[in-house]
């Protein structure tokens, strides 16, 4: 982790070692008299090969220590006898020692990072329980931090020291004011969701979530139904929407359903992953089609679309993505209206990444899908099919789950729906009685870019074609992006890398779905640049 130019690891480099041996010697030979001094001016613990070191680094420069060890006898044991006696029963212990930061650094900042990694470090070795020599002139120090004294001082007149155990239980309650946020290990018993789903959840959606369920044959589910529907409809400037319990996948099987209705050929444009699933869907249900498949991550071009669509006057559907999930890249919705108004095409889209993230227009739009659990900021398990006209069933031609008009002529219940869903949906919907959640998205995503540029990991999606909520990063071809998103899950934060199609090109991505601040995105360029920072050394 870091803190300005301050970076905080557990050492592993030949160099840290050896900083390391002269930070002791400089400690406790010359300002501490614990030990002789040597010509050498180095001095390695005897407990070294056994011990953790916990370092702050001012770049490359040691200015902050302390070592944790768990293997028995301690250094305590030997000079007390066993202190199980003194201790708390049932505890994991480790012991910390060789605390120590250089003059010019004790201003605070590198004790309340070293704390911090220690926090981190304890709870992912599962010790509960530390102890501890602390110098005598340091008291008041320790006690406010929670430590507790046992047992008689220990060492000669010179340098005395008190032994003390601290409790994780108190670590936590009486250094709150000092380490001032959530540890890394923390958040990583309670992740931070990063992924395009599932996404973090706001608090009163979850509550939404868990009130008692009502018959969807009910006449209250009826009625939040309907205002869950115009709600949806006004936030995309839509006529009508149909709500299915089912993912992504199901919506788009159903506008591939309404498509293959439709008398005339169509257009799949591909530039990424959802993209091409659109031509699977498509595929699957033979619809008379013409493939376009673009490189990943290359937005539309004009001039190249006008042409397509000119050289196949007898078009009449096109079906895309608003916003291409894998790459992160906004496609142009405006552009894509124009051309099909012009040329009285269909225009259909997976709106999936878009809604709830990006202001959007869906009035020109024949067909869109959504879903509930990205940008919406509530839970999976609801999909949605936006669309302008009037449907009627079609049970010659069409399965009964995947039928719209069914849908529309049931009042949009027809069949079983979960209440819990529709009233986490609903309450999650309530944040758009205003613009903001649109404005956070791209003040955050703004204050990012940027960011991880400096830290020298390439956006694919430029950022004149960038969807604010989906950043699709390029490691260098020798960093492992799944590596790296192991390490960031190890930290508490979950990215998105383990989907096949970004195992396959070692991408990685930050996607700003869900409940999100400044704050959490500052912990994950923490994390980040300590990563790289371990990498490139």
């Amino acid at each position: 982790m870091t803190d300005g130019s301050l970076t905080f690891k557990i050492a592993s480099t030949e160099s840290e070692f050896e900083q390391i041996f002269r930070l002791n010697y400089r400690t406790f030979v010359e300002e501490i008299p614990q030990h002789p001094p040597n010509a050498e001016r180095r001095l390695v613990d005897r407990f070294h090969h056994q011990n953790s070191y916990l370092i702050a680094l001012n770049d490359d420069e040691l200015v902050g220590m302390m070592a944790v060890r768990d293997q028995r006898p301690f250094s305590l044991d030997e000079k007390l006898g066993s202190i199980d006696t003194y201790l708390p029963p049932g505890r994991s212990v480790c012991e910390i020692r060789l605390l120590s930061v250089i003059p010019t650094h004790r201003t605070g900042s590198v004790f309340q990072g070293l704390l911090k990694l220690l926090l981190d470090y304890g709870i992912k070795k599962r010790y509960n329980l530390a102890v501890i020599s602390g110098t005598v002139r340091q008291q008041k120090l320790y006690k406010h931090l929670g430590f507790t004294p046992f047992g008689p001082l220990v060492g000669p007149p010179e340098a005395q020291y008190q032994p003390m155990y601290l409790t994780i239980e108190g670590f936590r309650e009486n250094a709150a004011p000092i380490l001032n946020d959530v540890s890394a290990a923390e958040r990583s018993l309670n992740p931070i969701s990063l992924l395009p789903g599932p996404v973090s959840i706001r608090e009163e959606v979850r509550q939404a979530l868990i009130a008692p369920a009502t018959s969807h044959r009910a006449e209250p589910f009826k009625v939040q139904l309907a205002q869950t529907q115009q709600h949806l409809c006004q936030l995309v400037q839509a006529k009508h929407v149909e709500i299915m319990l089912g993912s992504g996948t199901l919506a788009n099987d159903a506008i591939a359903a309404q498509l293959s209705l439709q008398p005339a050929p169509g257009l799949v444009l591909s530039n990424g992953e959802f993209g091409s699933r659109l031509i699977d869907h498509a595929r699957r249900f033979r619809l008379t089609f013409t493939p376009v498949e673009l490189e990943w991550g290359q937005p539309f071009d004009p001039q190249q679309l006008t042409k397509i669509l000119d050289s196949r006057p007898e078009t009449g559907w096109l079906w895309t993505t608003a916003c291409e999930t894998s790459t992160g890249v906004l496609n142009d919705l405006p552009l894509l209206q124009e051309l099909c108004v012009a040329r009285g095409i269909k225009l259909c889209l997976d709106a999936i990444s878009a809604i709830g993230v990006i202001p959007l227009r869906l009035d020109r739009v024949y067909l869109a899908s959504g879903v509930s659990g990205k940008g919406l900021g509530a839970f999976p398990g609801l999909s949605m099919v936006f669309y302008q006209h009037d449907l009627e069933p079609r049970p010659d031609r069409l399965p009964r789950y995947l039928d719209l008009g069914f849908y529309a002529r049931h009042g949009g219940i027809p069949f079983t729906q979960s209440s819990n869903l529709l009233m986490a949906l609903w309450t999650a919907l309530k944040r758009y009685d205003s613009p903001q959640p649109f404005a956070e998205v791209r003040e955050l995503s703004a204050w990012l870019r940027p960011r991880l540029r400096e830290l020298g990991l390439r956006i694919l999606a430029p950022d004149e074609h960038a969807a604010p909520n989906i950043i699709t990063l390029v490691p260098p071809p020798s960093l492992s992006a799944e590596a790296l998103g192991d390490q960031l899950l190890e930290a508490g934060f979950l990215v998105s890398y383990q989907s096949d199609y970004l195992r396959n090109r070692n991408w990685l991505q930050i996607c700003l779905m869900g409940e999100c601040s400044r704050a959490v995105l500052v912990g994950l360029l923490t994390e980040l640049k300590n990563r790289l920072t371990n990498f490139r050394s």
